[in-house]
């Protein structure tokens, strides 16, 4: 149980199953909360910054309180298990960026085997049964260990990002639906969706 009364298995309420991704995810929020001195956000207080798309991410929304709808949650998915937490109160933040070596194989190297055979659908039913037995001890160990066992912990000192902003919504003169005004753009003189703009890209 955290300083919020919630539990890694609301986290896994929410999310659908248990994971070591989630796991992961999970103590950065927990350890992050107790560093910066903070409680679960109910409003944009608290800014995660996380920097991957995985599984851990659900467990800073239920944990943390951060989220996009809030405007509290931002996603650079640049993929890395890397997670930013600022505290607009005092402005200080601090950068938890997971260890290289990979954790599953430093816990368990047979249970890391097993994960590449099930994944790519060639494990037995036996190995199915063996990994799932210690992928839940790997799981274990993750929300057991030392934090900086797990991460390595810089303090930041980001620039803070600007509050959630409501914006007007313009109809788009192609499709016809609405679009917010920071997303729309022009094309042929009108205002269109980034659909319907069927942006130039050169790969960026």
């Amino acid at each position: 149980m955290t300083r919020t009364g919630l539990s890694y298995e609301d986290a896994v309420a929410f999310h659908g199953h248990t994971c070591p991704g989630l796991a992961l995810g999970y103590r950065a929020a927990v350890h992050a909360l107790a560093a910066l001195h903070v409680e679960r956000s109910g409003d944009e207080d608290l800014v995660a910054i996380v920097e991957n798309d995985a599984c851990g991410i659900d467990a800073v929304q239920v944990i943390a309180g951060c989220s996009v709808g809030k405007g509290n949650l931002i996603l650079r998915d640049l993929g890395k298990h890397t997670y930013t937490f600022i505290t607009r109160r005092t402005g200080r933040a601090i950068r938890l960026v997971q260890r290289p070596e990979p954790i599953i194989s430093r816990i368990d190297p047979i249970a890391s085997i097993l994960r590449e055979k099930v994944m790519a659908g060639t494990a037995t039913p036996k190995e199915e049964k063996e990994f799932q037995k210690r992928q839940a001890a790997v799981i274990e160990s993750i929300l057991a260990m030392p934090i900086e066992e797990i991460f390595i912990e810089r303090d930041e000192k980001p620039e803070i990002p600007v509050r959630a902003k409501i914006f007007r919504s313009v109809p788009c003169a192609q499709c016809g639906e609405t679009v917010a005004e920071h997303r729309a753009r022009v094309r042929d003189g009108k205002i269109v969706c980034i659909p319907c703009a069927g942006e130039y890209s050169r790969g960026w």
